[in-house]
């Protein structure tokens, strides 16, 4: 409640200016403010909160504006019933449009947007509709929005923004909230984290019309009187948008309702004031505008203001301890797999990129509760594997059956929902969020409240051993980054994480940690498949071996069997490492040497030197 604080403030002010505000003009410019916030809210959802920039969100604000207007001219009916009659038209348009424009991605779906509101103008005026003038009805006046006192009209036009804040509002602190940040910030990363990235844009961008068909409904009435096509589908309408979004900060409530704040009575003022001397003012103060805030403040007012804070001071985090992990991975609906049985089934799974044969006839199973070790060379397939266990890639032939499911080609999102987490070779991190936000965007894949996902992200990170909640992650080491995206993981209550290079970038007593770390965690109940190529530690984590060499299973078995096979000697270890094997004698592979060997380059020998 303490944050609805700033909202009621800003409610307050509007209502305090709308009965302080003598002059007509005064109250024009206030409400051309909020109509603008409104408008920059709007669009803030779809392209602040879920990184999708639309260029065509005046589309939205058009139909908002015409089907009140239409539904006023043909029927008589009261605009207040048009103005919900628009928000419905503009959500349907919204599904209409995303459906097949989501399917495009950066700059392509920018690019998409913008033959909306071309098509809608163009539309309106093969129908005859290049002018609709809003008729004069006198004898009721409040019913049509045809008020005498402009304070009406900055009323109405504040409500729109109140509800709009409480909408941002809402989403911010939301599991959508979340998602949006989520893959706004790595879309890859938060479909493994159990987000559907897809839905998440579709629902985003439905929100998203509903108040610019509303603020485009009351910007018909209280400025126009004559609603055109140029002037609630043109250019000016979507530059104005962006104009208070990028000046005030994308991304954030406040940043729309600052930029239109700052812009709006401005070039306003420098409009009536030498508008006849220098014709099209308003245009070089919003590019001069957005000249000074890319150099000065690229990311907006908002965010610029918020960096200026005092850093907090960071706090090391806690490491593993001896105690059990505090790990929940129940889920209502899954029943358990009794251990030593066949989890995670390969069956001749192949993959081909453009002739290149990544992967060819792969075949091998996951047990529950054990270590699944996968070896290779580098270009072996091996992140290509996990990308199509995951659901990142559909295999060209082959299956993939998860508790005598299949799964193959079904989205990374359900695929984790399912049970299956996984990590990446390059730590893939939201790096808006903080530490726990970060985790709570795992937790979200089965937690739809807020409470609930942050006790489940506390949980997981006790489990790991890490702290720092309230850090973001470019204050992180290397380990606490690997066991942040690891907790995140075990957040989504997978019962297989896939682990892809867990142990790259680590020193020697980070890599220990993590290896106790995976085998507290299989403790718990959570099998795992391991790719390494730290392979003094592979050979001591893991109960199984599977090694590809050129997208080809080439050996499967115990660790001790496994390197002491001549094919995997060849493709992989070289002869050093024969040597090495040799040299323990009985003692076996647990006992690792004081500078172990590390492999990983196709034809190359392991090097005893190497401190990894």
């Amino acid at each position: 409640m303490r944050r609805l604080l700033p909202i009621g403030l800003v409610v307050l002010v509007g209502v305090a200016l709308t009965f302080t505000l003598a002059e007509r003009y005064h109250h024009r410019v206030l409400t051309l403010v909020l109509v603008w916030a409104t408008m920059g809210l709007a669009w803030n959802i779809i392209s602040g909160y879920a990184g999708q920039t639309s260029f065509g969100h005046q589309a939205f604000f058009g139909i908002g504006a015409y089907v009140t207007v239409l539904l006023v001219v043909t029927t008589g009916l009261t605009p207040w019933i048009g103005m919900a009659a628009g928000l419905v038209a503009a959500v349907v348009a919204a599904v209409l449009i995303g459906l097949p424009t989501f399917r495009l991605a950066g700059i392509y779906f920018a690019l998409a947007t913008l033959a909306y509101p071309l098509i809608f103008r163009i539309v309106m005026e093969f129908l005859g509709y290049q002018e609709v003038p809003i008729p004069m009805i006198r004898d009721r006046p409040a019913a049509f929005m045809q008020f005498r006192d402009p304070r009406a009209y900055d009323l109405l036009a504040l409500a729109a923004l109140g509800g709009t804040l409480l909408l941002s509002h809402w989403i911010e602190g939301s599991r959508l909230g979340y998602a949006l940040r989520a893959l706004k910030a790595n879309e890859q990363a938060a479909e493994a984290a159990g987000v559907d990235t897809f839905r998440a844009k579709m629902v985003a961008y439905m929100l998203s019309a509903a108040p610019a068909a509303v603020i485009g409904a009351i910007y018909a009435h209280a400025i126009l009187f004559v609603v055109t096509p140029d002037a609630v589908f043109g250019v000016l309408v979507i530059v104005q948008t962006l104009v208070v979004c990028l000046v005030g900060g994308v991304g954030s409530k406040w940043g729309p309702l600052i930029g239109s704040a700052i812009m709006v009575p401005m070039s306003e003022t420098l409009d009536a004031t030498v508008g006849d001397q220098l014709p099209g003012i308003q245009g070089v103060v919003y590019g001069a505008a957005l000249v000074l805030v890319m150099l000065f403040a690229p990311e907006g007012i908002y965010w610029r203001l918020r960096a200026l804070r005092p850093a907090r001071r960071a706090v090391e985090a806690p490491r593993v301890s001896a105690a059990a992990p505090r790990l929940d991975t129940t889920v209502a609906g899954r029943t358990p797999v009794e251990r030593g049985a066949a989890l995670l089934e390969v069956r001749g799974v192949s993959q081909a990129f453009l002739g290149l044969q990544a992967l060819g006839d792969v075949s091998f199973s996951v047990r529950a509760g054990e270590i699944l070790g996968v070896i290779g060379p580098n270009g072996a397939g091996k992140t290509t594997l996990f990308n199509v266990l995951n659901g990142f890639l559909l295999p060209d032939a082959g299956q993939v059956r998860y508790r005598d499911t299949p799964i193959h080609g079904l989205r990374p999102s359900a695929i984790c929902r399912r049970g299956i987490g996984r990590t990446f070779q390059v730590v893939r991190t939201f790096p808006q969020l903080t530490v726990l936000d970060n985790v709570m965007v795992g937790a979200f894949a089965h937690e739809t409240s807020p409470p609930r996902a942050r006790e489940r992200a506390r949980a997981a990170m006790a489990t790991v051993g890490l702290g720092r909640a309230d850090d973001v992650p470019g204050v992180l080491t290397t380990l606490d980054l690997r066991l942040m995206e690891l907790a995140r993981c075990l957040a989504s209550a997978p019962d297989l994480i896939l682990l892809d290079e867990p142990l790259a970038g680590l020193a020697r007593d980070g890599v220990e940690t993590m290896a106790a770390l995976v085998r507290r965690v299989r403790d718990a109940g959570v099998s795992v498949v391991i790719i390494e190529h730290t392979m003094y530690a592979v050979v001591q984590l893991v109960d199984r071996l599977v090694v590809l060499d050129h997208g080809r299973r080439i050996a499967e078995g115990v660790p001790n069997d496994v390197v002491r096979d001549p094919a995997v000697i060849e493709a992989y270890l070289g002869k050093r490492w024969l040597r090495h094997v040799e040299g323990l004698g009985t003692g076996g592979l647990g006992a690792a040497p004081q500078t172990p060997p590390r492999s990983g380059r196709r034809g190359e020998a392991a090097s005893p030197r190497d401190p990894c």
